[in-house]
C-alpha cells in the first residue's frame, strides 16, 4: 500500500511475475497502506479478469494478497509508527528525529514470516521462489534492517536454518 511496495508490486506484474502479495498489520498508525494495498490488489485482480497480456508481451496472473495480523505486538514496541507510541515525527526523512519511526526489528519480523512462506510455496510448487522488498537506498541512513548488509545475514540465517532453503532467494531491485 506504500509508494515503495506498490511500485515494487507493478514492476513484478509488468516483468510476468506471478505474486502473493503479504501485508503485515502491526498496529501501525498508517493503516491507509493496508486499505491502499487491498485497494490496488482489487482494482488490479478486478480489471483482468482473465488471463490478458500487459504491454502485449506479459500473461498477467491474479495476484494473491493477505494481510497477516500481529496482535499483542504494538503494545510491546517502542516506536512512533506504532498506535500507542509518540506522534510521528515531522522533518527531513534523515533528520534524527525521524529515529523515532524505526520499529525495532521489524524486517526481520517480517522476514522470518515471509521466509517461511516463500519455502512453503517453494516445496509446494517444486520451483525456485523470490521475495520481493521494495527496501531502497533512501531508507538507509535511518533503518539499519535496509542494507544489504543485513539482508545478507539473515539470508544467510535463513539459509542455515531451513532445508532446501537454496530455492528461495532475494529480489531487492530498489536496494542501490
Amino acid at each position: 500500500g506504500g509508494m515503495d511496495s506498490s511500485t515494487l508490486l507493478l514492476h513484478l506484474l509488468a516483468n510476468g511475475y506471478q505474486v502473493t502479495a503479504l501485508s503485515f498489520d502491526y498496529g501501525q498508525k498508517h493503516r491507509v497502506e493496508l486499505e491502499r494495498a487491498q485497494q490496488l490488489v482489487d482494482y488490479l485482480n478486478n480489471s483482468y479478469k482473465e488471463e490478458v497480456t500487459i504491454n502485449n508481451q506479459v500473461p498477467f496472473s491474479p495476484i494473491k494478497y493477505q494481510v497477516i495480523k500481529l496482535d499483542g505486538l504494538p503494545q510491546l514496541l517502542n516506536s512512533a509508527l506504532v498506535e500507542g507510541g509518540d506522534e510521528v515525527p515531522e522533518g527531513h526523512y534523515e533528520q534524527s528525529n525521524m529515529k523515532a519511526t524505526v520499529v525495532p526489528n521489524r524486517n526481520k519480523i517480517f522476514s522470518s514470516i515471509i521466509q517461511s512462506v516463500a519455502l512453503s510455496i517453494a516445496n509446494e510448487t517444486k520451483s525456485p521462489v523470490q521475495i520481493a522488498m521494495g527496501i531502497h537506498a533512501g531508507d538507509h541512513a535511518i533503518y539499519p534492517d535496509c542494507r544489504q548488509e543485513f539482508r545478507d545475514a539473515d539470508y544467510n540465517a535463513f539459509v542455515e536454518g531451513n532445508w532446501d532453503a537454496d530455492k528461495v532467494t532475494y529480489y531487492t531491485p530498489y536496494l542501490k
